[in-house]
């Protein structure tokens, strides 16, 4: 059970404590107390001395504060631990104390559980104000799903069962699959959301969470061998609902994005939800050392590489991909998404993807797997809603490819005789044709392009990156192909010699730059650039690594300048002209509504 069966541990020292404070304070009240002296000096007085008049004012302040620290630690073992800080129903302060003992046999905490949650659904409310009733009802809801769900390898869940805890008797049914509700088996395991909150809050700025009626879980989907799941599973946000006719009972475990209220105890209330917890579940990573591996260590690369789903798959939401750029990793879009979630006309409406890569590879194979990856989907998932593509840095060439048409005419016309000479011995299924010949992907809607050197950058010829650029190792499947595939020609490419990395497809003579440059871009499409605000005028400005000239796009739907550094995904004004454009899709689009779930008796 984890950290469950603290509070019952804690009771037993408060227990102690509260003999030891006892004491203490009869042992003050009949024996002495420690004053300074003026000169600063300890002397003892005894109780005939404190009556003296001088001592009057301060024996009574003493005493109040013994007597205060007596009543504090009388009251804490007289009540029900605090959970999350927050106090507890008195009346249910037992049934939970003792659900949460682990020496109690778990279909008695269980029954516990049921009891606590029994005696305050009638003080419910209207479920929108933070009251004992509700954090007792709330908590209880969360902590017996987990126990359910964990208990003995799970031979308690979702079954019908009878449960005592001696002095009540409970039936216990797991309400079935719904629109806002998720199937009891589909979660191979529960965990309590203000668990991994405490433990993981510092990787989000702003934690982002709903007041209102249940428990707040995050439900963890994992199979060997699912397709596009994190190394530790697909998770979501879930909230347990308790509903109870007599001594019948209902847990349903609720999607609150889906269906932000529901009917609980016969009344419409506020889904409480935590939309932060999901995305602190997963591992974090040290992005810095990871992006680093990802450019001059890819045969070592531990990051992430693919596509990978961050929700559970739903065919009514509208996928968005996030694409990351050179010497990052898809960690980076934690605080943007978690941002974008807080939104609660865009929860429920979108779901989220992102894609990560070694960045040292050259651009048009990681373009490449990105279109095999979004490909991938489009078979597995044949419904799913059209895509909105954001992408920042390097991922914005990733993102161009995917909305671009590329044949060998058009690299002919910019490159000349040599990729003539390319194409005609190149074997049309190769990796390398397959990664330089594509056509643009009719599902993606709308782009958003954030400090993108669509023009290169000059940075990556200086000296310095020249010589960061002969540390890259690509590889040596991705060498041997384009070695068998292309030959001697490749050297004859100016721009790229023998050397065919991140390095040179960023310098602004990259052959790639220069032909998706002639090509126009089959999909809206928005930009977000950087500027540092040096003077001078904007067509000269930079954001540190992009210049002003390779970001902007003529036929931008939007162009918004957003004063800060190359770095400024997290920047307030970024995240605002997401969600600007966001919400902007949406009128493009029919997207479904939140709906109210009912309760199955």
């Amino acid at each position: 059970m984890g950290a469950a069966g603290w509070p019952a541990r804690s009771c037993y020292k408060k227990k102690r404590s509260c003999l030891i404070a006892l004491k203490s304070y009869r042992h003050f009240t009949a024996g002495t107390t420690k004053l300074h002296s003026d000169q600063n000096k300890r002397i003892r007085v005894t109780r005939q001395n404190l009556m003296k008049p001088k001592h009057t004012k301060t024996t009574i302040r003493l005493r109040l504060i013994a007597a205060g620290t007596y009543l504090a630690f009388f009251a804490g073992c007289a009540t029900t631990p605090q959970q999350a800080g927050r106090p507890q129903y008195g009346p249910a302060a037992t049934s939970l104390n003792e659900a949460r003992s682990s020496r109690v046999p778990v279909e008695k905490r269980a029954a516990n559980y049921l009891q606590a949650a029994a005696v305050t659904t009638p003080l419910l409310g209207k479920g929108t104000q933070e009251t004992p009733a509700r954090e007792t009802y709330n908590t209880a809801a969360a902590e017996l799903t987990v126990l359910l769900r964990s208990a003995d390898g799970g031979r308690l869940w979702n079954h019908p069962l009878t449960l005592t805890n001696g002095s009540e008797t409970y039936h216990l049914h797991f309400q079935p699959a719904g629109y806002g509700v998720w199937a009891p088996d589909y979660f191979t395991s529960l965990e309590l959301a203000s668990s991994i909150e405490k433990k993981k809050g510092k990787y989000v700025k702003k934690p982002d969470e709903v007041e209102g009626v249940g428990g707040t879980l995050v439900g963890v989907h994992l199979v060997p061998g699912q397709d596009f799941a994190p190394p530790r599973g697909i998770n979501a946000p879930v909230t347990a609902t308790l509903d109870f006719h007599g001594r019948d009972a209902t847990l349903a475990l609720r999607r609150p994005a889906k269906q932000p209220t529901a009917r609980v105890e016969g009344a419409v209330r506020p889904l409480a939800a935590n939309y932060s917890a999901p995305l602190l579940y997963y591992k974090h990573i040290n992005e810095t050392l990871t992006g680093l591996m990802g450019v001059f260590g890819m045969s070592h690369w531990s990051g992430p590489t693919g596509l990978y789903f961050l929700q559970p798959y739903d065919p009514d939401r509208i996928p968005v991909v996030f694409v990351h750029g050179l010497m990052a990793t898809d960690q980076m879009w934690v605080n943007v998404i978690n941002d974008l979630e807080a939104d609660p006309v865009l929860r429920g409406r979108y779901q989220y993807w992102v894609f990560g890569y070694p960045t040292g590879n050259p651009i048009v194979y990681s373009g490449l797997k990105l279109r095999e990856a979004l490909a991938n989907v489009d078979k597995l998932y044949p419904n799913h809603r059209n895509y909105v593509v954001v992408s920042h840095s390097l991922g914005g060439i990733l993102a161009q490819m995917q909305v671009v048409t590329l044949k060998p005419e058009n690299w002919e016309r910019v490159v000349g005789e040599p990729a003539r000479q390319i194409f005609k011995t190149l074997p049309p299924g190769s990796l390398v044709h397959r990664a330089l010949v594509f056509n643009a992907n009719q599902r993606i809607k709308r782009v958003v392009f954030i400090c993108t050197p669509h023009r290169g950058s000059k940075l990556a010829i200086s000296p310095m990156a020249e010589f960061a650029m002969r540390l890259i190792t690509l590889p040596s499947g991705i060498a041997g192909a384009i070695k068998n595939d292309v030959g001697p020609e490749l050297a004859q490419v100016k721009g790229l010699q023998d050397r065919p990395n991140v390095g040179t497809g960023l310098s602004p003579d990259s052959p790639a730059l220069k032909t998706m440059d002639t090509v126009p871009v089959q999909a809206p499409y928005h930009s977000i650039i950087g500027n540092r605000g040096k003077p001078g005028p904007l067509a000269d400005s930079s954001d540190g690594i992009v210049p002003y000239w390779s970001s902007h796009m003529n036929r931008a739907l939007s162009e918004v300048i957003v004063p800060g550094p190359h770095g400024l995904v997290n920047y307030p004004q970024n995240i605002a002209e997401l969600k600007r454009i966001l919400h902007l899709h949406l009128k493009t689009v029919s997207a479904p509504k939140p709906t109210v779930a009912q309760a199955v008796r």
